[in-house]
């Protein structure tokens, strides 16, 4: 071997053994499909003309009475999330049990994969489209129960303040959006098994001292999250005790009863959906050119860990008072008051876009990591056990590359988010006739509103066709 080679070689071997720990966090984009330019046009004009066709020809007592029929499907007579939630605690704990003496790795380790994948991406969509899934598997629900038939009292030992209103939500929702978007290591597994605990310790220790119901409707972020999904979805459950039965209806048939939410409930809502949409920014080249760093030389979350906060901050802040504004404005125009309560009905409409954004924007992720969760789950301590048959699974990447899947996605994305964006603008056309009680109103009213959930169409299609790093 001449000089040369063995300087080669010997680099090599230097570079090989020079290599430090890497935390990746599962949630990450690891995979870039962009929505090409034309999609995005596209997309945008077609969400402004429906926009405005909806607002001037919806017949809208026709769309209400078509939104009150529901099909009876069968009797639900057993109430059995007692039992459910029993086993969800049990296998969280299996799982946070693998975080700590599992693989380091993000994507062997079924915990990262559990939270960031199944749970934040497969359980909203699943809630979104079917129902309240989450009230039959959430942790606590269960543990809680065996303790109420021991004697604590159902209501909690005291109540909790109303004064509160859903700010306690506010706070965890934005503690756990923090910790995803901006912590350095959130799919760390080990970090993440001490904050999972921390978080179930701290939530069951609030249903204890302030009662299961109050606290999941105005402290736990994720049952009041996905409890505001699911009234958008498909399914219901109709009656009282052992009467009830499922229901089928059309998307959007459960708003029809729902009350205004308080400013809180708006707050938390509109907070659910700038966190994701800023996931999305933080990730393109406007933002890295926003903060001052070379997007092509990215140093890491360490460096930007105050302007990550920050714009998480001003973009739920932009979001917050450009939707009061537009409600505001709405009002003024139907020459009418009551701002705090339309906000509080119209909030309600917001919701197809958040499950929309959703979608589109953790789809190409979902679709390899929950491949990634299925072998991990079948091997979580890394020991070659293979529980469920799907250890040796091979992870098919090829599922979002070529022309064909490409297309599939990039229609999938857009579709979604046009018509999230379409089902948002007829909600809300019906939510302001119900509280105006004239379509006059509601068509001069929603004019404003319209205009900034097309905007905010609009902006979530070029988040998915701007180029990304990071």
């Amino acid at each position: 071997m001449n000089a040369i080679g063995r300087r080669a070689v010997s680099a090599g071997a230097a570079l090989c053994f020079s290599g430090g720990a890497a935390w990746a966090h599962a949630s990450e984009r690891g995979y870039v499909l962009l929505l090409p330019t034309d999609y995005y046009l596209f997309g945008g004009m077609l969400a402004v003309a429906l926009s405005f066709l909806i607002l001037v020809f919806l017949p809208v007592q026709g769309v209400e009475r078509l939104l009150s029929r529901r099909i009876s499907l069968l009797p639900m007579p057993l109430d059995g999330r007692a039992v459910t939630s029993t086993l969800s605690f049990l296998a969280l704990a299996a799982i946070v049990y693998a975080g700590f003496q599992g693989s380091r790795d993000p994507l062997s380790n079924p915990l990262p994969l559990v939270i960031w994948t199944l749970l934040w991406v497969g359980v909203t969509i699943t809630q979104g489209l079917l129902g309240n899934l989450w009230a039959w598997i959430n942790p606590w629900y269960g543990p809680w129960r065996m303790l109420v038939r021991a004697g604590l009292p159902e209501g909690g030992i005291r109540p909790l303040p109303a004064v509160l209103g859903r700010w306690p939500a506010c706070l965890t929702l934005f503690g756990f959006a923090w910790f995803e978007l901006v912590y350095l290591a959130p799919a760390d597994p080990e970090r993440l098994a001490v904050a999972v605990s921390l978080y179930w310790g701290f939530t069951f220790a609030g249903m204890v001292l302030f009662g299961h119901e109050s606290w999941c409707t105005r402290a736990e972020f994720l049952s009041l999250f996905f409890g505001m999904l699911s009234r958008l979805s498909l399914f219901a459950l109709s009656g009282e005790g052992r009467r009830k039965r499922l229901v089928l209806g059309l998307p959007g048939h459960k708003l029809g009863g729902a009350a205004a939410l308080s400013l809180s409930g708006v707050a938390f809502l509109l907070l659910a959906l700038s966190s994701v949409s800023f996931d999305g920014l933080k990730h393109t080249f406007f933002w890295f050119d926003l903060i001052g760093i070379n997007p092509l030389e990215f140093p890491g979350r360490s460096a930007v860990t105050g302007e990550s906060s920050l714009g998480l901050v001003v973009m739920f802040g932009l979001l917050f008072s450009g939707f009061m504004g537009a409600v505001w404005l709405g009002c003024r125009l139907a020459g009418k008051r009551g701002v705090r309560k339309l906000a509080g009905l119209l909030a309600w409409s917001i919701i197809p876009i958040a499950l929309a954004y959703h979608f589109s924007h953790y789809l190409v992720g979902f679709t390899i990591n929950s491949q990634y969760a299925l072998a991990a789950l079948s091997d979580p301590l890394m020991r070659g056990w293979n529980l469920f048959g799907t250890a040796g699974m091979h992870v098919q990447a090829g599922a979002t590359l070529g022309a064909q899947s490409a297309w599939i996605i990039w229609n999938a994305q857009a579709v979604a988010i046009i018509g999230g964006h379409v089902l948002a603008v007829i909600l809300a056309h019906l939510i302001a006739y119900r509280h105006f009680g004239s379509a006059r109103l509601a068509t001069v009213s929603q004019i404003p509103l319209a205009i900034l959930m097309v905007g905010y169409t609009v902006f979530g299609l070029w988040l998915l066709s701007a180029p990304t790093a990071g």
